[in-house]
């Protein structure tokens, strides 16, 4: 029986009529000075009849004002509408309020005159000097809240889209990256078969760990520093194995000494080694190189790839306007903003990136992601 009653005022918003009620119990208290005098006069006085039409008839024009001409109208900009109905609105229930005096002193069979003080042919001081003001300032009141609530639930709606977009483009862009990983490597093994059957068989081993670590170990936001570190060491020995390291030197320096608990968002960093694998010089008469340095110190990662390059290449400006460099720089605009700098520098002889970020542990990265 409880939850019915409770599920029928809740349906019908009648706990409105007590928000009502103590407004119009809070003005009398001001008036009269005392909270107690307010309530006697509310419950026990020969005023309460004046008081119930000051509930109704206000809270039917706020909502009449509310849930039909600001729908209706307003919302629409038909406000030469609006502004005469809103106003003709106020009138009605200050007049109706007024109604609210006759009815009062017929219940309890006083004269008007003497009940209020006040000639009953005085309808224009009532409504001036009582019904009006106390109208316009529940009319106000109402709109002030509706008006605030509507703000607010815009702004989480708003927040709520943006949260969804920016989810939806981190997503894509991380799966845009692993199809453009993955058809570089399966051609580069499909490359090396023909060349050195061995070679193919220890990168396909090499390539089934990247995949496994894509595939089982990476669907977090944000994964152990280390991790990501492994998979781009595995990285780097699966293009040891399909380059001709002959006529090119390898210089990789990676700081695993001081990660502590820092976590950083999965395939962030392999795109600028890929990048420079991809684009290394083949010089025959020279020697082409590729050096990756990763340093890691109270919570900033500092990272430098750098590779030699040809000189017919740097009117093609390598990748940095490709999927993969493009696609690494949305992704620290979107989870490392203002909290990141990236350097590309290229000359006719060496392209060279320099990556600095500010990283943080578990419990802040998925506050960021949240």
């Amino acid at each position: 029986m409880g939850k019915s009653i409770v599920a029928f005022v809740t349906k019908y918003k009648l706990y409105h009529l007590l928000f009502w009620f103590l407004y119009h119990y809070f003005w009398w208290s001001l008036t009269s000075g005392s909270v107690i005098e307010a309530a006697q006069n509310i419950l026990f006085s020969p005023y309460s009849t004046k008081f119930l039409f000051y509930v109704v008839m206000q809270a039917l024009g706020v909502y009449f004002n509310l849930y039909f001409l600001i729908p209706k109208f307003l919302k629409k900009g038909n406000y030469l509408v609006y502004i005469p109905a809103l106003l003709l609105t106020v009138i009605l229930t200050s007049a109706g309020i007024i109604g609210g005096y006759h009815v009062n002193a017929m219940v309890v069979g006083i004269p008007f005159e003497e009940l209020f003080k006040i000639a009953p042919s005085e309808f224009f001081q009532l409504f001036k000097g009582n019904a009006l003001p106390s109208t316009l300032a529940s009319m106000t009141l109402a709109m002030s809240i509706k008006l605030t609530k509507n703000w607010m639930a815009s702004e989480q709606h708003r927040n709520t889209i943006e949260k969804e977009k920016l989810q939806t483009e981190l997503k894509f862009l991380r799966s845009q990256f692993n199809p453009h990983f993955l058809f570089n490597t399966i051609n580069s093994i499909f490359v090396l078969i023909h060349k050195d059957q061995d070679k193919a068989s220890m990168s396909l081993a090499k390539f089934s760990e990247l995949l496994r670590y894509q595939l089982y170990q990476c669907n977090e936001p944000f994964i152990p520093l280390e991790q990501e570190l492994n998979y781009v060491e595995n990285f780097i020995e699966l293009e040891k194995l399909r380059q001709d390291l002959k006529n090119m030197e390898l210089h990789v320096e990676l700081d695993k000494s001081t990660m502590s608990n820092l976590q950083i968002a999965p395939f962030l960093l392999v795109p600028f080694v890929e990048n420079a694998f991809k684009h290394v010089s083949h010089h025959k008469t020279s020697k082409n190189w590729v050096n990756i340095k990763l340093d890691v110190l109270e919570k900033n990662l500092w990272l430098t790839v750098s590779n030699s390059k040809n000189i017919l290449t740097l009117a093609q400006k390598e990748d940095a306007n490709g999927i993969g460099l493009a696609n690494v720089k949305r992704r620290l605009e979107l989870l490392y903003p203002n909290v990141h700098s990236l350097e590309i520098i290229q000359d006719n002889l060496a392209h060279k990136i320099r990556l600095q970020l500010k990283l943080s542990d578990r419990a802040v990265e998925k506050n960021q992601i949240a």
